[in-house]
């Protein structure tokens, strides 16, 4: 009788654990998947957007003792990129580091995102976060059920085979690869013709002739070896009006089936790694020029002049399209410019 007693206080003792606040023991694990398009590696090496993807799986996963763990596919192993924005807003993708204009076309407002000339430093972008037009945006994201988890922002610099495309008069005649709508409308503004192609398909563009300069983070220069398709890069450390936001979003759909403390766990470690995020996109925009130079191609910065050019053209392209033809378009970019 002593022996069933006893036996029978250990199973109440567990059976209580299970209700308590810390996680059961013998809870199965959620299991979330990570896609993005860019190159893999591991936590400590590698293209930096799959490295903060591999800090935030396991940070998430040891904070939340292992009761979220993690599947990540870089390289578009899972799916291909432009579609993963859908995937997420559906919720037949968990997660994704993903840049947001290539969602312009189910979602204009998401152009905003990569507006030529619009941002001028990583500050002046994560910035946003906390202003007005960061909190719409996350609103409108919201809406169609796509949660921002880090807020992650890229300058660009452009490869281009024959000659630099520095100031606006370069790109006359030639085929360009922009990485957004508003980018696209503003190199046709300054004569060029535009091929938009996702990041990760710019190298055989390039070297089939369908490209002959591209727009692109100072991260994807690197990791998809575009100097061996370039002859010139301009270098986006000084000046560039290509700032991308490339944030870790995530589907509403899987965050709402998270428990309040592992959403709390999840929207931590996230913002933690913005300044990971800030400092390894500063660090490749100066690795770009190294890269190059070693490759014995030719390195050009772009300077304030040429920018100022750059933006006129924007002003009258890019930026009004946006104010005319999109919802709200007038006040988002009201809200945008605010921000200093």
């Amino acid at each position: 009788m002593r022996r069933n007693f006893l036996k029978g206080a250990v199973a109440a003792i567990g059976i209580l654990a299970l209700g308590c606040g810390s996680a059961p023991v013998l809870a199965q694990a959620k299991v979330i998947k990570i896609s993005h398009q860019f190159p893999g590696g591991t936590i400590d090496e590698g293209d930096f957007r799959d490295r903060l993807v591999r800090k935030f799986a396991a940070e998430v996963e040891k904070k939340s003792n292992g009761t979220l763990k993690f599947e990540i596919y870089p390289a578009a192993s899972l799916m291909k990129a432009v579609p993963q924005y859908k995937a997420l807003s559906t919720g037949a993708l968990d997660m994704s580091l993903y840049p947001l204009a290539y969602a312009g076309g189910e979602f204009p407002a998401a152009n905003l995102t990569l507006m030529p000339a619009l941002i001028t430093s990583y500050e002046q972008g994560l910035r946003w976060k906390d202003a007005p037009i960061g909190k719409e945006l996350t609103r409108l994201l919201d809406e169609r059920n796509v949660k921002i988890v880090t807020w992650v922002w890229q300058a660009g610099g452009i490869a281009a085979k024959g000659k630099p495309v520095v100031s606006p008069d370069d790109a006359k005649g030639m085929k360009v690869r922009g990485g957004s709508r508003e980018v696209d409308l503003m190199i046709k503004a300054a004569g060029g013709a535009v091929t938009n192609v996702a990041s990760n398909e710019i190298y055989s563009a390039m070297q089939s002739g369908v490209l002959d300069a591209a727009i692109t983070s100072s991260t994807s220069l690197i990791s998809f070896r575009l100097h061996e398709t370039s002859d010139h890069l301009t270098a986006g450390r000084k000046h560039s009006f290509w700032f991308m936001f490339e944030p870790l979003l995530m589907s509403k759909k899987t965050f709402d089936a998270l428990t309040p403390a592992q959403q709390k766990i999840v929207m931590e470690v996230g913002a933690s790694l913005e300044k990971f995020g800030m400092d390894a996109a500063k660090a490749d925009d100066e690795r770009v020029v190294e890269v190059y130079t070693k490759a014995g191609r030719k390195v050009v910065d772009m300077d304030r002049a040429a920018f100022d050019k750059w933006r006129e053209v924007a002003k009258a392209s890019a930026w009004k399209d946006f104010e005319e033809k999109v919802k709200d378009g007038k006040q988002l970019f009201d809200m945008a410019v605010a921000v200093k």
